[in-house]
């Protein structure tokens, strides 16, 4: 703990998206160092995700200071929440204390990191700080299903569902693979999709990889939605056969 003169740094730490042994080294060491470790917790969750894939981790418990998140579709709302808790970790690094924050997956891969380093930084524009990457949800289905996320020159793209059939059939016609993030509800007329275009057999889908409620699935063509859909999902779509080369 330091007298104050100095501003603490902030750590952002991708924890991955389950088993503690994705932790990289250098942030596991960061953790241990920090005076303060904050945790998001989804708003009507009993647990912490992110504390979750610290499991087996020797962590000071005095440490952890959780937030509750309310992902409200209304910007202000958010705007109002990044606001104050980026003001209370600002008192913190003030008073010289070196905070941790934990995200799931990467720390800047559609992560609630990116909102709050950018509050902090127009708070403390000198703000000492570091982003250790973490594993993504993508990264780590693939590897469990060894399921090839890019070969040779095809074109992958990654991004959130879209609200339309007609736009995921797009992204799918116009890329060799697409990663379908933040699918939620909208995994029922997904597979249908999928079932349509005749390519549910060549695609992948990963849910709660390495938590309790784990699901993985290569080929997706007999995948019932409602038993599937959660939250902490990736479908892995790939628009033609893998060819072997």
């Amino acid at each position: 703990m330091s007298n104050g003169t100095r501003i603490g740094t902030f750590w952002g730490i991708g924890v991955g998206p389950g088993p503690a042994g994705y932790l990289p080294l250098a942030a596991l060491d960061a953790l241990r160092r920090a005076d303060l470790i904050y945790a998001p917790r989804a708003r009507g969750a009993e647990l912490s995700v992110a504390l979750q894939c610290l499991a087996g981790i020797d962590i000071d418990a005095a440490k952890l200071r959780e937030i509750e998140f309310n992902m409200d579709p209304d910007r202000s709302v958010l705007s109002e929440h990044y606001a104050q808790l980026a003001d209370a970790i600002a008192l913190e690094l003030r008073a010289g204390r070196d905070v941790a924050y934990l995200t799931i997956g990467d720390s800047l891969t559609y992560s609630t990191y990116g909102y709050v380093l950018a509050a902090l930084r127009v708070r403390i524009p000198d703000l000492p700080q570091r982003t250790f990457p973490g594993i993504t949800s993508y990264a780590a289905a693939a590897s469990a299903l060894a399921w090839p996320l890019g070969e040779g020159k095809e074109r992958v793209l990654i991004l959130p569902c879209p609200e339309t059939a007609e736009e995921l059939r797009s992204d799918i016609l116009t890329h060799d693979i697409v990663v379908l993030m933040k699918v939620g509800a909208r995994l029922g007329w997904v597979l249908d999709l999928l079932r349509e275009m005749g390519i549910a057999d060549h695609c992948a889908f990963a849910r709660r990889i390495g938590l309790p409620g784990e699901l993985l699935a290569s080929g997706v063509g007999d995948l019932v939605a409602n038993d599937a859909m959660g939250y902490l999902a990736t479908l892995l779509v790939r628009r033609q056969p893998r060819q072997e080369r």
